[in-house]
């Protein structure tokens, strides 16, 4: 069978590795100023962070509408025996919703609920590529990417709340609290939504080195295949911390340092770096 991957734009894979596996993205829509634009695409992370800086003013985003996903679909639904498309997680968003109403239209199209973001998202639609790839039909996909799906781990350290706060992603008095404090957040992805689970005081640079330590530090049930440093726009020195420290605390075959798109971006501000990895 010949498979066709496809994924949203918040899976954060780069343009790289898209091609090398065949994966087709759909953009998500960013709002700006009142006007609908197509994430990455029609707007890039530098965009917003520059509306942002010079007016004050926030992003939103908004979801792909079922229309859309009938008209992506089409583009692969006759030229594949199935279109296997990773959507956000449903916790997030209701893309996932309007992609499954999408695929009621055709025979082959099948949507799986990534339960993860960013490029939590891109390992599942990466490993579900690399099973394409060696053979495997659409249902054998499915199933084995379900176990995967459970295993992703992912987590953002973020230096600054303003920017989810906007978003709706964390209380007033959360974002108050942390940025009077100086402090930095951790946010990681549990049960499929997104959760606080702890608080790092310090320098961003030093804060990285210590959260990455915490993820890694010790632990022997994970996958050492690839790790993604995943960032919108993260200082130099805080990447280069993070690349240092997973060298420390574990052996990974690889190391990918992935751009954040605008989804993301919108919600969690320039300086946000996260690991993001899978358990054994």
């Amino acid at each position: 069978m010949t498979i066709k991957i496809t994924s949203d734009s918040t899976c954060d894979l780069s343009q790289e590795l898209l091609e090398m596996f065949d994966i087709e993205m759909i953009p998500l829509y960013i709002m700006k100023n009142g006007k609908a634009y197509r994430d990455g695409v029609d707007i890039t992370p530098a965009d917003i962070f520059s509306y942002v800086e010079k007016t004050g003013d926030f992003c939103t985003t908004a979801a792909v509408n079922t229309f859309d996903y009938i008209r992506f679909f089409e583009r692969f639904s006759t030229g594949y025996d199935a279109v296997i498309h990773i959507s956000l997680g449903s916790g997030f968003s209701v893309c996932h919703v309007n992609a499954v109403d999408a695929a009621k239209v055709f025979s082959n199209v099948y949507v799986i609920d990534s339960k993860n973001l960013s490029s939590g998202q891109g390992h599942i639609a990466f490993e579900a590529a690399k099973m394409a790839e060696a053979g495997d039909d659409a249902g054998t996909i499915r199933r084995k990417i379900t176990d995967v799906i459970e295993r992703v781990e992912t987590s953002f350290l973020i230096d600054r709340l303003d920017y989810i706060f906007k978003g709706g992603r964390c209380s007033l008095a959360t974002a108050l609290g942390a940025n009077f404090l100086h402090l930095r957040t951790c946010v990681e992805v549990s049960g499929g939504i997104m959760q606080v689970t702890k608080k790092y005081r310090g320098d961003f640079e030093s804060c990285v080195e210590t959260y990455v330590r915490d993820k890694l530090e010790g632990r022997d049930d994970i996958v050492f295949d690839r790790i993604f440093i995943t960032h919108p726009a993260a200082p130099p020195k805080a990447v280069e911390a993070a690349r240092k420290a997973i060298g420390r605390y574990a052996r990974f075959n690889e190391i990918i340092e992935t751009k954040a798109g605008c989804t993301v971006s919108c919600h969690c501000g320039p300086r946000t770096l996260g690991i993001l990895f899978i358990r054994k």
